[in-house]
């Protein structure tokens, strides 16, 4: 599927003209939605493209290993390192990251995590729709933030301890302007208030636990 970032521009811009919720929220402020492509611009490379409404490249991720990995940085549009995303070396622990805020060289002592992702093990199937609990400490009985949904589906809610969606994916139209999406393009919506690169690295997470 050939898409450009025009393209793919032009297409939100469609999108908010036909779904005005999208540009702000219930208390009247500005949300920031993006489109997602699952794809890297280098063609050596796997990952993701981000773009804003406006064509503008915001986010990236370009790795050189592919599918499952030890760790994700995501960058800005120039390449600046914005989070690093370390799978956590304790095996009792089951899909767990570590996430630091720029970029840590793997053999770091120092710093430490800003947030912890884990994977719902739902095994009585209680909360089957849960995806995820993010933890800004690792000894939080409580969790922070919560992912529900589905992301095979491209259908997921981030909800915070109130349970107010602070971010959301959703799938794109299925055909818009003759253009098939499918699964590999989706917008990602984040509410005013909730930091949009802390929410995209969300979005690698799922895609590297539900995958």
């Amino acid at each position: 599927m050939f898409l450009s970032r025009k393209s793919l521009s032009r297409s939100v811009h469609d999108e908010h003209q036909q779904h005005p919720e999208l540009r702000e929220t219930d208390g009247g402020h500005p949300c920031t939605s993006l489109t997602v492509w699952r794809k890297s611009l280098i063609v050596s490379c796997r990952g993701f493209t981000v773009i804003d409404s406006n064509g503008n490249l915001v986010y990236r991720v370009d790795s050189y290993t592919g599918g499952r990995t030890k760790e994700l940085i995501l960058m800005d549009g120039l390449g600046k390192s914005i989070f690093t995303m370390r799978r956590c070396k304790n095996l009792r622990l089951v899909d767990t990251w570590l996430v630091y805020g720029g970029e840590v060289c793997e053999l770091c002592t120092s710093g430490q995590p800003i947030f912890y992702v884990k994977k719902s093990i739902n095994i009585l199937h209680a909360e089957p729709n849960v995806l995820a609990y993010v933890y800004r400490r690792s000894t939080d009985k409580r969790y922070a933030y919560m992912i529900e949904g589905s992301y095979s589906q491209r259908s997921c809610k981030v909800v915070d301890e109130t349970k107010r969606v602070v971010a959301e994916i959703r799938r794109k139209d299925a055909l818009n302007g003759c253009i098939s999406f499918g699964l590999e393009v989706f917008v990602l919506i984040v509410q005013a208030g909730f930091d949009a690169g802390f929410a995209m690295g969300l979005v690698l997470l799922l895609d590297q636990m539900f995958s």
